[in-house]
């Protein structure tokens, strides 16, 4: 397929004006194709050739202003349109086109559970081209009418309100001008809470099999829903400019949402059929806010060329956050973000393939598909913070309203986002812009303690970096009446960076923490005798989000070498059961699991990892036995059950059905305790089929290919395989579910010999399958294997084997952190000699 070019671009839009789209669907034409005709009316400004886009199954017909055009011109994704005139036209485009299987374009969906199948399209970035027609790119805007045939017993939404006309014909409202990618189709026999807001019409809607746990929360996510609504109407100027609101919950979902305007897309995993903490309710809720946001800015207001992704995505995901906790019972979201997701941004930032949050070069669609990373959604959203601390926030809504007025409907660039918080203040907002969205990495702030008279001292930091910050600097004492270790707030000192000069603090405090309040995007460190008190005192800080930074401190040490990841364990184990943020529990143990345990430590120093991980759950579970912290409760087993090193104790709680003292074992659960269970070898195929029949829902079938992949058995090792790359068969949820459950850190001779092989078949699996395998495959990489060799065997795939771009930079990432783990244990084994 043709990549689009930001030149190819710019000249088509030039050449065309596009009116109006009249695109005509049926659903009914079998479970391999549908049928697709377009209607586009245009205008060109001058004489001259261009292209539209499709990739169909099969191309039937295509007419412009009534004359037939030969459908074999069609040139891989692109249809010749050659000697236009200036004027008035109308392309005509028939088309059958092919049902997806892995999230792009239209899916579809048969529900294992009641054999209900759904449809949805998910057409971002260039996934237009599978369902319809179009002159695809975000500045060349129209108006969208569309129809839909679908089976009988189905419900048709789109971004308009939608009317069953007979005949299982659904017609949607006209759109206003919107981008092509913005187009969106749910059809199904959909389960559906309604209700109104403000006169407008409000959605829920979600699989049938899952119509219990959808009514359960409905009353939540539509307090959400509605208080978001709310508190964006008293920031924005500008109304909510579509007639509905429906969010549509969806299989097999690749993002975690999608901001169609009137019908956003979420991954339907946010439809809760086992328990789940408070925090997980707070992410749903997060991207409740975030995609909302984006009917102002992204929808409303679109970005011109894909260059700017990160003006959608930063400023979703900044007013998600604070939106949340300004209009909710969520009120500490900022924790959350702090020790989750901003990791997510400083591991991204620190690799080779980082790039400017506002980068300039993205020349085609294949470029900017790449981007889609940490760097434009929580760098971006931490350098939005940090601008709003340094603007003040009623400037900061002023210049964003005003953005809003200049271009609504429209399209716009940082340029023009940029010129419009100018005018609402002196400050020199362009050279900020320079300074933090046109620069790479993460600065690096230090603090030094110069001792003064009569036991006082003054604080200079150090700034390994460019850009300005404006810093909260925190001076905690420790609690003399207190025998504890709670450490009590002097006083928060406000820096701007680079300073001029010592800042006098009085007596020095026994912790000194940079950044505190987390209100600037960097990378901090200790003094020593800060860190000593860190050491020994860090969960009697008094805030969660002051803890979350110092753990985020913690985790940067052990990632840049200057902390032992058994010392990073040592700390967890003496602070974390003393913890009572639930983000900042989920978020260290996530980490602790993931990287410490699986890759920093040696597999000689493994199984005292994984012990001390399993104390620490013991810890946790021993605390809430009271049944007053269910949450901590919860994240304690699913960490317990993760760091089994024998099966008696977890193959007990399933064989029961419940862990003692609680919680039952839900199925997400069960598929857990299965899935430890095979990984070390107490479990078969018996059990899984067993465990399948009693939930045969798609979790259930993800969980099925996950506990099968993980047995340690060369068979099912073999048939995972093929399942994965031989084959085309599995689709993007049950691929990921098989990478999974495939390479074990215990399993590691056995699946050696399939490190080499991964390389060659991640590629031609990504060159058969597209994009969203590519993503799939470059998360089945074989994180475990921390040697050279798999290094060498990386690296020399990415210089001769040409993967496609989505696979190249999933590799190059993967490959950048296993030498970062390498670099770790080496600088142990330096240390230690």
């Amino acid at each position: 397929m043709s990549v689009l070019t930001r030149d190819e671009a710019q000249t088509r839009a030039g050449l065309l004006d596009v009116h109006r789209y009249t695109i005509e669907l049926d659903l009914t034409t079998g479970d391999e194709v549908f049928d697709s005709r377009t209607l586009i009316r245009f205008s060109a400004r001058a004489d001259g050739d261009t292209f539209v886009e499709i990739r169909p199954a099969e191309l039937r017909s295509v007419t412009l202003d009534g004359q037939p055009l030969d459908p074999e011109a069609l040139d891989g994704n692109r249809l010749p349109l050659k000697n236009l005139t200036a004027g008035e036209h109308e392309l005509r485009v028939h088309a059958h086109m092919r049902y997806s299987r892995t999230g792009e374009g239209m899916h579809r969906f048969t529900d294992p559970t009641d054999g209900e199948t759904y449809v949805y399209t998910q057409l971002f970035l260039d996934d237009v081209q599978r369902v319809y027609a179009a002159f695809d790119q975000p500045d060349l805007k129209a108006v969208f009418e569309l129809s839909v045939k679908a089976p009988r017993g189905w419900t048709v939404l789109a971004n308009g309100v939608t009317e069953h006309t007979g005949d299982g014909l659904w017609k949607a409202a006209p759109t206003p001008l919107i981008s092509t990618y913005l187009v969106a189709v749910a059809a199904g026999p959909w389960h559906s809470v309604r209700t109104e807001h403000r006169g407008l019409p409000f959605g829920l809607h979600c699989r049938r099999s899952l119509a219990p746990y959808l009514d359960t929360d409905a009353d939540e996510l539509l307090d959400v829903t509605r208080a978001c609504f709310d508190r964006y109407h008293e920031k924005f100027d500008e109304p909510y400019p579509f007639d509905s609101y429906d969010q549509a919950f969806v299989p097999e979902f690749n993002a975690g949402a999608m901001e169609n305007p009137g019908l956003v897309t979420f991954r339907d995993e946010f439809v809760y059929r086992s328990a789940v903490t408070d925090t997980e309710r707070q992410t749903r809720a997060m991207v409740v806010a975030h995609e909302m946001a984006h009917m102002w800015f992204g929808d409303l207001v679109t970005l011109t060329w894909w260059d700017d992704i990160w003006l959608n995505e930063s400023f979703a995901e900044y007013m998600g956050y604070q939106t949340l906790t300004e209009a909710t019972r969520f009120t500490d979201t900022w924790t959350d973000f702090g020790v989750n997701r901003k990791a997510w941004g400083y591991d991204a930032d620190q690799r080779p393939s980082t790039h400017p949050v506002a980068p300039e070069a993205v020349d085609d669609t294949a470029s900017a598909l790449l981007n889609f990373d940490g760097i434009s959604y929580a760098k971006g959203a931490s350098a939005l913070r940090q601008l709003v601390t340094w603007l003040g926030e009623k400037d900061f809504l002023a210049g964003i309203n005003t953005h809003f007025a200049r271009h609504k409907f429209a399209n716009a660039t940082l340029a023009d986002f940029i010129d419009s918080l100018a005018g609402a203040t002196d400050r020199d907002v362009h050279a900020w812009a320079d300074a933090w969205l046109r620069t790479t990495g993460v600065d690096t702030l230090s603090p030094h303690l110069a001792p003064g008279e009569n036991g006082t001292c003054a604080l200079t930091v150090d700034r390994a970096g460019s850009r300005p910050h404006r810093i909260a600097a925190g001076l905690y004492d420790r609690d003399l009446g207190d025998d504890g270790g709670h450490l009590l707030l002097r006083e928060r000192l406000h820096l701007d960076l680079p300073q001029t000069g010592a800042h006098p603090i009085g007596k020095r405090p026994a912790l000194l923490l940079l950044n505190d309040g987390d209100l600037s995007y960097a990378k901090v460190r200790f003094d020593p005798e800060s860190f000593e008190t860190v050491r020994k005192d860090l969960s009697g800080l008094p805030e969660p989000l002051t803890r979350a930074v110092v753990w985020n401190a913690l985790r940067d040490a052990v990632r840049d070498g200057e902390l032992a990841p058994t010392a990073y364990l040592e700390t967890a184990r003496a602070h974390l059961p003393l913890e009572t943020d639930l983000a900042i529990v989920q978020g260290l143990l996530a980490f602790a699991a993931t990287y410490i345990t699986d890759r920093y430590v040696t597999p000689e120093e493994r199984p005292a990892a994984l012990a001390t991980l399993s104390e620490l759950c013991r810890d946790l579970m021993r605390r809430t036995e009271d049944g007053d912290h269910p949450g901590l409760r919860l994240i304690a087993v699913r960490h317990r059950i993760d760091a089994a090193a024998h099966p008696d104790t977890i193959a007990a709680w399933l064989a029961d059905g419940t862990v003692p003292g609680g919680p039952e074992l839900d199925p997400e659960l069960r598929w857990r305790v299965l899935a430890r269970l095979a990984v070390l070898g107490a479990t078969d195929e018996a059990a899984i089929a067993a465990e399948l029949e009693r939930d045969p829902s798609a979790t259930g079938q993800e969980g099925a290919a996950r506990c099968r992949a993980a047995l340690p058995e060369p068979d099912a090792k073999a048939k995972a395989w093929q399942a994965m790359f031989a084959t085309d068969e599995l689709s993007n949820y049950l691929f990921a579910a098989t990478a999974e459950g495939f390479w074990q850190p215990e399993q590691a001779d056995l699946v050696r010999e399939y490190v080499p092989r991964y390389y060659e078949d991640a590629v031609a699996v990504a060159a058969r399958r597209g994009p969203a395998i590519a993503v799939a495959a470059g998360r089945a990489f074989p994180a475990h294997a921390v040697d050279a060799e798999n290094l060498r065997l990386g690296e020399q795939c990415l210089s001769d084997a040409d993967p496609i771009p989505a696979l190249r930079r999933k590799l190059a990432d993967q490959l950048d952190d296993l030498a970062r783990a390498l670099r770790v244990r080496q600088g142990r084994e330096i240390q230690g000699g």
